[in-house]
């Protein structure tokens, strides 16, 4: 299975290359598995438990890189002399990963190497797997490891060459991943009663939800929201409420990075909380790619309105995209519940 994990992983990068983008802060975090929305299309999705690479770490193919945010021992030498992500540097990056699958713990990329130099590769090796691989096989995963992990970016392999090189390592390939992983498929079962918005979260169509919170604006928080009196009219006032105004703009034209700088102050101005702010920020933190981030802002709306089904909606969508679909469809079916609850209320 840690075998199919890098084969996944190197098919996923090649996928990238030849779109021309770079996998940005590559490490083993970066892995989900089944049928994810929130991976990079290397195949057609099935429900197998096959190992995804979340598309949280695409940049486009640029030399001008942005900060890794893994610890320093494992970032690519030329960041840490130049602050540039290049395509060799996802190359160092696969090493790590493979560090990983290999030892099955963090192992900083300098011990590796010495233990590598040593033949010392039962230190290097997991003491869990003993007596369940191929010694000629692990000796050749710990080489390739090697050549990613070389100091100088020149002396790395080309992608291709990962996955030319796991390919022919892959065992039991008729095998599900689900199967290899001990793990039992279980139905999912959706809830009957879905809105148009618990809808499109399943769907994971941000766009939709984006024109439904636009078309829904701030009618749910009707009666919540508090009194401001005399203070109506103050500077202090006026500036909330145009800053508000200006976050409503941005997030109307999608202008998903402004919108998010305007509600982080409009929050922090505001005597009680908006609920509704809390939704839009989280789907602008959704579109930039901050699926946790979105994931607290939705915790934070059901926080303010304690059965506002679009809270748990958004909730679902953010751990959807976190790969947490356990968790994402009893959001969902909290969300579906507190909605019935409400129309029910409607008819009497």
């Amino acid at each position: 299975m840690r075998v199919r994990v890098a084969y996944y992983i190197a098919q996923a990068l090649g996928h990238c290359k030849q779109k021309k983008k770079i996998y940005h802060d590559l490490n083993a975090y970066r892995v989900l598995f089944d049928d994810l929305n929130a991976s990079i299309e290397v195949s057609h999705l099935n429900e197998d438990g096959d190992p995804r690479l979340s598309s949280f770490g695409l940049m486009k193919n640029s030399r001008d890189g942005k900060s890794y945010s893994t610890n320093l021992a494992y970032t690519p030498p030329e960041f840490l002399r130049t602050g540039r992500v290049i395509p060799e540097s996802v190359v160092y990056s696969y090493g790590t990963v493979l560090l990983d699958l290999l030892s099955g713990k963090h192992i900083p990329p300098s011990h590796a190497l010495d233990l590598i130099r040593g033949k010392n590769l039962s230190l290097l090796l997991d003491s869990s797997l003993e007596g369940q691989y191929a010694e000629e096989d692990a000796t050749e995963l710990v080489e390739l490891a090697s050549k990613c992990l070389q100091y100088e970016a020149k002396d790395r392999p080309e992608i291709k060459f990962l996955l030319s090189s796991v390919t022919p390592l892959q065992k039991q390939k008729e095998v599900a991943s689900h199967v290899l992983l001990g793990l039992t498929k279980t139905p999912v079962v959706l809830p009957t009663m879905l809105s148009p918005l618990g809808k499109a979260c399943v769907r994971m169509d941000l766009t939709a939800v984006h024109d439904i919170l636009l078309k829904t604006g701030y009618k749910d928080e009707e009666g919540a929201e508090n009194e401001l009196s005399f203070q109506e009219w103050t500077q202090q006032v006026q500036d909330m409420l145009n800053t508000k105004k200006f976050g409503d703009i941005a997030f109307r034209d999608k202008d998903f990075k402004n919108a998010i700088e305007y509600y982080s102050k409009s929050v922090l101005m505001m005597p009680v909380p908006s609920a509704t702010i809390f939704v839009r920020r989280a789907l602008s933190y959704l579109m930039t790619g901050q699926a946790e981030l979105a994931l607290r802002d939705a915790m934070q709306a059901q926080v303010c309105l304690p059965e506002w089904p679009t809270a748990f909606y958004m909730q679902a969508l953010a751990l959807s995209k976190l790969g947490m679909e356990t968790d994402a469809q009893d959001m969902l079916n909290d969300g579906a519940s507190f909605e019935a609850k409400k129309q029910n209320s409607w008819r009497i």
